[in-house]
C-alpha cells in the first residue's frame, strides 16, 4: 500500500513526529474555525473580483458613450440628407438679412423667395458653413431630429390679440432691414 507523503518523509528521516503533529493541530483548527466562521476570507480575490466589477461598470460607461456618438452622427446624417435632398436654390438680387447665433447673415434670394421667407413658408438650414434653403415641413421633421440645424423658421401667428391697439396697422410685407 501506498503511504501518504508525510509518512514516507518520516521513513526517510527528513521530518520529525512533533512537526507533523503540529500541522496536522493547525489544519484541523483552521478547519474547525472555517466551519464556525463559514468561509475563509481570501483578500486576494475580494480584490480581484471587485476590479473585475468596476472594469465591468467601466465597460459599459464606455459602450454606452459609444452608442450615443453613432445615434448622434447618424441623426447628423441623417439631416444632412434630408436637408441636401430638399434644398431650394435661391440666388438672386434681393438681400435677405437673419440671424446665425450672435452674428447677422445676408443672402441674396429673389423676390419669391423673400416673401415666402417672410411668410414662413420656406426655413434656412445650415449645414457646416453653408445656408439651404428647405420647405416649412422638411424644416419641422430636421427640426425634431437635429434643432441646431435649423436657423429661421418664421412661424406666422394667425391670432391676434382683441384688445391689440396697433391692429389696424399692418406691417408691409415688402418692409427690408
Amino acid at each position: 500500500m501506498s503511504k501518504s507523503l508525510q509518512e514516507q518523509l518520516l521513513k526517510a528521516g527528513l521530518g520529525n513526529a512533533k512537526k507533523l503533529t503540529a500541522i496536522k493541530k493547525e489544519k484541523h483548527k483552521e478547519r474547525v474555525q472555517a466551519g464556525k466562521k463559514g468561509v475563509v476570507v481570501n483578500e486576494a480575490s475580494i480584490l480581484a473580483e471587485q476590479s473585475r466589477q468596476a472594469q465591468i461598470l467601466r465597460d459599459q460607461e464606455l459602450n454606452r458613450q459609444k452608442t450615443e456618438a453613432l445615434a448622434k452622427k447618424a441623426l447628423a446624417a441623417q439631416v444632412k440628407q434630408i436637408v441636401e435632398l430638399n434644398s431650394q436654390q435661391y440666388k438672386g438680387d434681393i438681400a435677405f438679412n437673419f440671424t446665425d447665433g450672435n452674428l447677422v447673415k445676408r443672402i441674396h434670394v429673389t423676390s419669391k423667395i423673400q416673401q415666402q421667407l417672410v411668410k414662413g413658408l420656406i426655413a434656412i438650414a445650415k449645414l457646416g458653413e453653408q445656408y439651404h434653403l428647405i420647405p416649412i415641413q422638411i424644416a419641422e421633421k430636421v427640426q425634431q431630429r437635429l434643432p441646431e440645424a435649423i436657423i429661421v423658421l418664421n412661424q406666422q401667428d394667425e391670432s391676434m390679440p382683441e384688445d391689440d391697439p396697433y391692429a389696424d396697422f399692418k406691417i408691409p410685407d415688402d418692409l427690408m432691414w
